[in-house]
């Protein structure tokens, strides 16, 4: 009997003895800089790394930004500042996932590189080229997993990160589209225009013969760029007028060759079973959701993954609602936690 209490007692001070396991540190959540180059220019870009463990890989995000001059926050000169792409990188690192996010050409310290003199070179090709680089700067960061890399593009973007699918290694293994630019761009632009002739003729501004002249003149614009001839704007009002002239301006080439992309024939080059979101709002009235009907339907053809598109009630464009008008929408954060 004591010789099984003395071997007992021997046993426990065996385990009490062993030392407990380590428990790796923590190291905190952080933000710096990054430099890369595409077509020999230099663009900048802030990654954000979320706390995690001391050696520990992560998996990452590339955030792609909507049109125009939007920067690496999503933020625009004009004082558009929603801040969209610095709000996407907080909901993201809530799921751990660390993110890049950069100034695109034409704006923040990235400017406009080495097309500073020749601004109207400047294509949507490059963009995409800059795109690249940028991904391929997230998968060479020491904190990352190049294995489990995601896109995460708005609007523009959006149209971006799918023409990246089948451009980049290793293939990204998941997208998410928010608010994707779905069609033609001057499609789009047309369908913008004649939303908001319908708005002024409900307020009286037209009546329903100039509306019908206006969308006619609309069309007809949109005809004469594809063909590279020279818009008629007569019968449109200045604000249109306007537009047009810029879109045959040192803008002519970037327009003209975003217009050549149609966003569902990109989705056929995705790998079958890549993850992919894509979020429409129902007050988004740049994009409708009913603009992402084909785009939707090419997904499911290709294959991709859950989960899908998702309708976001009463969300806008900047992924807003009416009780979130300058933080991104519980609806929204729903979605990318569900894509995470």
């Amino acid at each position: 009997m004591f010789r099984h209490l003395a071997a007992a007692v021997m046993a426990l001070a065996v385990v009490t003895a062993t030392p407990a396991e380590a428990t790796p540190a923590l190291v905190p959540a952080v933000d710096r800089e990054v430099v890369f180059t595409a077509d020999g220019a230099t663009a900048y870009g802030t990654l954000h790394v979320p706390e995690r463990r001391a050696g520990q890989r992560l998996r990452a995000a590339l955030l792609l930004p909507g049109s125009g001059p939007t920067d690496r926050d999503g933020n625009q000169p004009s004082g558009s500042a929603p801040h969209t792409l610095a709000q996407l990188a907080e909901a993201l690192d809530g799921d751990g996932i660390a993110t890049l996010r950069f100034d695109k050409y034409g704006t923040g310290r990235t400017g406009l590189g080495t097309y500073q003199d020749r601004p109207e070179e400047l294509d949507y090709p490059a963009f995409v080229r800059q795109a690249q680089a940028a991904y391929m700067a997230l998968r060479d960061q020491p904190e990352v997993d190049p294995r489990t890399l995601l896109v995460v593009g708005h609007s523009e973007g959006a149209m971006t990160g799918l023409l990246l699918g089948d451009t980049v290694h290793p293939r990204p293994v998941g997208l998410a589209l928010l608010q994707p630019q779905a069609i033609r761009m001057l499609d789009l632009v047309a369908l913008q225009l004649k939303a908001q002739v319908a708005e002024a003729t409900r307020q009286g501004q037209f009546t329903p013969e100039q509306q019908r002249t206006v969308n006619a003149a609309i069309d007809a614009a949109v005809t004469s760029l594809r063909a590279h001839r020279p818009v008629d704007t007569t019968g449109l009002p200045s604000a249109i007028t306007r537009l047009f002239e810029a879109f045959q301006g040192p803008n002519a080439r970037f327009v003209l060759s975003d217009d050549a992309v149609y966003p569902p024939d990109t989705a056929a080059a995705l790998r079958p079973g890549t993850k992919v979101l894509l979020t429409c709002g129902t007050n988004d009235a740049q994009v409708p959701c009913a603009t992402t009907n084909s785009l939707t339907a090419a997904l499911r053809h290709a294959h991709a993954g859950a989960p899908g598109r998702v309708t976001l009630p009463g969300v806008d464009h900047l992924l807003h609602d009416a009780d979130h008008p300058n933080t991104l929408a519980p609806s929204v954060l729903d979605a990318l936690h569900r894509f995470a």
